[in-house]
């Protein structure tokens, strides 16, 4: 039997979602597997717990995968641990880096940093929202 799912749109179904693509960002290295793929989920997780965060405290927020814009948009009283100061970067994974030619391709040390990022992201936002 399935755990029950939360409420559609909830925080909770946000970090449901963040926590499935931490999952697969976590996923281990196949040859058919590219790092790009595995960053792009560490950028979902990321950009879904902080979402997550944001519909907790009633805060709207347009369809983007921008993590500085997100992140501009957190309430004042809602600070993030130094750690994620460096989340913004995991944007570029969102979409340039899928596309062929376009980036260098992602080495090891680049996907390991993407999902440390991610985690802790998905971690501060359980705490945010008690999921």
């Amino acid at each position: 039997m399935s755990p029950e799912r939360p409420e559609a749109g909830s925080p909770q179904d946000w970090l449901v979602h963040a926590r499935s693509d931490l999952a697969l960002a976590r996923m281990k290295k196949t040859k058919s597997v590219l790092y790009e793929h595995l960053c792009f989920h560490a950028q979902q997780a990321s950009e879904k717990a902080l979402k997550a965060v944001l519909v907790s405290h009633g805060v709207r927020f347009p369809k983007t995968h921008d993590l500085a814009y997100l992140t501009d948009l957190l309430p004042s009283g809602v600070t993030m641990p130094p750690p994620l100061i460096e989340l913004p970067m995991l944007s570029r994974y969102a979409v340039q880096q899928r596309y062929p030619g376009e980036n260098p391709p992602i080495a090891h040390r680049q996907r390991k940093r993407a999902v440390l990022l991610a985690e802790q992201t998905v971690n501060w936002a359980a705490r945010c929202v008690g999921g």
